[in-house]
């Protein structure tokens, strides 16, 4: 696992998905207090990302980040787990500023959680996150061997529908989950998940810790630099690459509502 502390204190951060779902990664950092200004800016035309080629995510990342080029931003975050697997270390090499993905963080919430190595641990991604594998070998190093990954892409646009509860998220679920092991842990490595955490976590007869994108990078970046600076409430401004009026009411509803 690389970690590294910041070099210089960050006051403004620029967060990229592919659709609302980073908005979770956004709340996160709102109750942190990390920065002065958050710019976030969604994909919207073209979420979701999951089911499509590396090459496809990398291409539509970095012209994410020509966009981030317009504003004054210290780091990105790439809160989309399909962009943290694919698109990395091109984005770092084109930055001008350090780039972040969630997947590190995630894995390191899961070592800081202290379960015993025998633990089942569940990955629930999108077909590009699974697909990367790079969850699965982060977890297997620090020395957990019962490990399942499942990719559940259709609960990216059921979220999008603003659907977190009843039959339609019932029936993906018991069709995605209905013969996983109960879990000790559950990896939510899409940032559309934690909307519909509680839903997935009672699905399983005895409720597994969760861990999600948001919370995870938000305390990784606490514990390498961003500690101490944010004192009030963060500037957010919200940008979007189809409907962005759309977004700002998501926005709304997720984070204040």
């Amino acid at each position: 696992m690389r970690e590294h502390n910041i070099s210089k204190t960050p006051k403004r951060v620029g967060v990229f998905d592919s659709g609302a779902g980073g908005l979770t990664v956004v709340k996160s950092l709102l109750e942190h207090k990390l920065f002065d200004e958050i710019i976030y800016y969604g994909d919207t035309a073209r979420v979701p990302y999951g089911p499509k080629d590396p090459a496809t995510i990398t291409r539509y990342a970095l012209e994410a980040l020509e966009f981030f080029k317009n504003f004054d931003i210290d780091l990105m975050i790439t809160a989309c787990n399909s962009v943290s697997a694919h698109a990395l270390p091109e984005l770092r090499a084109k930055a001008e500023f350090d780039v972040y993905g969630v997947i590190e963080p995630g894995v390191l919430a899961l070592k800081n959680a202290d379960l015993p190595l025998s633990s089942h641990i569940l990955i629930l991604g999108t077909k590009a996150t699974v697909g990367s594998g790079l969850y699965q070998r982060g977890i297997y190093e620090l020395g957990f061997k019962h490990i399942e990954a499942v990719a559940t892409s259709l609960f990216v646009p059921i979220v999008e529908e603003g659907i977190f509860g009843g039959e339609v998220l019932q029936s993906a679920l018991k069709h995605y989950l209905g013969s996983v092991k109960q879990p000790d842990a559950i990896i939510l490595g899409c940032t559309h998940f934690p909307l519909i955490a509680e839903s997935i976590c009672n699905f399983f007869p005895n409720r597994p810790l969760l861990i999600h994108s948001g919370e995870a990078i938000a305390e990784y970046l606490e514990n390498n630099g961003c500690s101490g600076y944010g004192k009030r409430d963060s500037q957010l401004k919200i940008f979007a690459s189809e409907n962005p009026e759309g977004l700002k009411l998501i926005a709304k509803k997720w984070l204040f509502g």
